[in-house]
């Protein structure tokens, strides 16, 4: 009979085939009711012949056959152990019962023939009956054993059919051809259910590999996003995780303390031996840390140079943990041929004594932190209420804010993007400066922070986007112009109608602005954000989403934001140099082409970094190695190829 599958599932080498563990285990469940109907109709035959052939026919035999039967039965019915499921062994044996079935088919067979000797028309019928009952039955029982079923199949039938002639009677002729004929229909449809379970295991196998797979690399994500890429440490999202965890707690909260410690002179490392180096630095130092750190403690990258830490127990254990990290700091670090060292400094805020809440918690380690960097560099200090009092100073730029002139005080730096190829301008990202009379320069997420704290975020938004608008009309028209607009921004309607009319009344295209989002400040009104941003998009205008790979849901704000460009963030750029980071790279920008979005690489430091982004298929790149933010004045002069001091500008 032709067979959709080759046999060679059980047989040669598919043999090692993992499918045959499955064949062996239905087929264990079907063996013993073969063996059994072998006994009973062995059984049933020579009680009906009994008193027509001699008694080695009707007694002897049947009994040898019987018991022969029986003994297998319980050998496939005894337990195996787990041991023994190897698909070689297994194969051994199905080849084992394809050849004892053929040898048990041909004694039954014969044993009957002979008692058809003997009797009356009755008896002869009652033979064939039992020849093609049993033929049928044990058929069906060695259904998940094609090879087995298909030679006793033509071992009977065929036997049948010769001794038929052999007798010359027609009635056994036609019998015999019969029988052969449903015996072919019955092997057919076996073989097609045979067929059927096949394809059934191969697909449940392949589908149990996937859920095996999807398992493992949700894992390895839900590791992946706690952890730091760089150092290897619990990052930022793991921190604040923890932290709430410890809060919401069930029962009596235990105190605990968090801290957060700063870099000390790491700026200089990174730019005198550059950012490379300076990761190189930072991975050692995560790796002193994480070693030093006790039991009791748990020590995160919150970003750049600053480390979190929270640790169960009062504030005198929090600070000696925190001085024995101070020491690992400390301790001078060889980076390639050069010797570097580096200090720190430490905040530490107790709950519940300073705060029972995780962002105030955060704030005042912080506020803390923020004390010693500036009145006492490479100390631990814990926030107690002296520093309450100075907290209130985030008044004095309240105050410089609720009495600045933004028009005269806001301006724009502007950094180029350029095309990797050829290193041709193609855009500039805009960033704000604020410099106050009363305090100076203003660091730009200070300004953020201060606007949204007094409900000015949108009068300093449009500002910012008005002088965007007159510096854009003085560029180039092939040059696009990105401006940040916060979370806050997207979810204010009076904002986003407000650029929009400016949008309308712009001299210049549309189609020359990108407004860039960062994907954590989406989060908390998802819904909002991504109607404030379609319709911004229908004025022609593109959306990019900054900083991605460092927020909490980089894949799924790929699929449910209206995005044309995605900027890859700078900590990726670092990772250029290694083969495992351009792998990493190179998978990111596969899955922004897959999506049909632009993509820009932020934070190029190195000729190296550049080069690996150009060959890693990133078609657009921006930083310090290619051009620092500059001044509008700056921009245009380099633009007309005339010398400019852009090297020396700031963030």
């Amino acid at each position: 009979m032709p067979r959709k599958t080759a046999p060679n599932l059980i047989i040669g080498k598919a043999g090692q085939h993992p499918l045959i563990v499955a064949q062996y285990l239905r087929l264990r469940q079907q063996i013993p009711a073969l063996y059994s109907l072998l006994s009973a109709n062995t059984l049933i035959l020579a009680y009906t012949h009994r008193h027509l052939a001699p008694l080695a026919l009707t007694l002897a035999i049947p009994a040898f056959l019987i018991a022969t039967s029986l003994v297998r039965m319980l050998v496939w019915m005894r337990p195996v152990k787990a041991e023994s499921y190897v698909p070689s062994l297994i194969a051994s044996k199905l080849r084992a019962t394809t050849a004892l079935s053929i040898a048990f088919s041909l004694c039954f067979v014969a044993w009957a023939f002979t008692l058809d000797q003997y009797g009356g028309p009755y008896e002869h019928g009652h033979v064939a009956i039992f020849v093609a009952v049993t033929l049928l039955g044990c058929v069906y029982c060695l259904s998940f054993l094609p090879q087995a079923a298909e030679g006793v199949c033509l071992t009977v039938t065929g036997a049948f059919l010769i001794y038929a002639l052999y007798i010359g009677t027609e009635i056994y002729i036609a019998v015999a051809v019969n029988l052969a004929l449903v015996a072919a229909v019955i092997l057919k449809l076996t073989n097609d259910s045979y067929n059927a379970f096949v394809e059934l295991e191969v697909s449940q196998r392949a589908l149990n590999s996937e859920r095996r797979q999807a398992h493992v690399l949700g894992e390895e994500n839900a590791i992946l996003a706690q952890t730091d890429a760089l150092t290897g440490l619990p990052n930022r999202r793991y921190f604040f995780a923890t932290l709430e965890s410890l809060l919401v707690s069930d029962g009596p909260r235990q105190p605990f303390c968090i801290g957060l410690i700063d870099l000390d002179r790491f700026k200089p490392v990174n730019d005198t031996y550059g950012h490379a180096n300076g990761d190189r630095l930072l991975k050692i130092l995560g790796e002193r840390m994480s070693k030093a750190a006790p039991s009791d403690a748990i020590l995160a990258r919150l970003g750049g140079d600053e480390f979190g830490l929270i640790v169960m127990g009062d504030l005198d254990h929090a600070e000696d943990v925190t001085q024995v990290l101070f020491d690992q700091i400390c301790k001078p670090g060889r980076l390639g041929d050069v010797v570097v060292s580096v200090g720190c400094s430490a905040g530490l805020a107790g709950f519940p004594d300073a705060a029972t809440s995780a962002n105030l918690l955060y704030d005042r380690a912080d506020f803390a932190l923020y004390h010693a960097k500036n009145h006492k560099r490479g100390q631990c200090v814990r926030f107690t209420e002296e520093l309450e009092d100075l907290i209130r100073s985030e008044q004095t730029l309240d105050t410089a804010l609720q009495a600045a002139n933004l028009e005269a005080e806001l301006s724009l730096a502007f950094q180029p993007i350029v095309e990797t190829s050829d290193l041709h301008m193609v855009g500039v990202e805009c960033l704000a400066r604020w410099t106050t009379p009363l305090l100076g320069p203003v660091a730009p997420e200070q300004l953020i922070a201060t606007g949204e704290r007094l409900g000015k975020a949108r009068e300093v938004t449009l500002t910012l986007f008005g002088k965007a608008l007159e510096a854009i009309c003085e560029l180039p028209e092939s040059l696009r112009m990105s401006f940040n607009l916060s979370g806050r921004d997207l979810c204010d309607t009076a904002t986003i109608a407000e650029l929009l009319e400016r949008i309308d009344t712009m001299e210049c295209s549309p189609s020359r602005l990108v407004f860039e989002i960062t994907e954590t400040s989406l989060i908390a009104e998802l819904e909002t954000a991504r109607g404030a941003l379609e319709r911004l998009r229908q004025t022609g205008a593109k959306i990019a989403l900054d900083d991605f790979g460092t927020g909490y849901s980089s894949l799924s704000s790929l699929h449910q934001l209206p995005l044309d460009m995605v900027k890859i963030d700078r900590s990726f750029a670092s990772q250029l140099e290694e083969a495992a980071g351009r792998r990493l790279i190179t998978a990111i920008r596969n899955l922004a082409r897959s999506l049909t979005l632009e993509c820009v690489i932020e934070g190029i430091e190195t000729d190296n970094q550049l080069i690996s982004a150009r060959l890693a298929g990133f078609p657009l790149a921006q930083g310090y190695l290619i051009a620092k933010p500059m001044p509008l004045t700056a921009l245009l002069t380099s633009l007309k190829g005339e010398p400019s001091t852009t090297g020396q500008a700031t963030r």
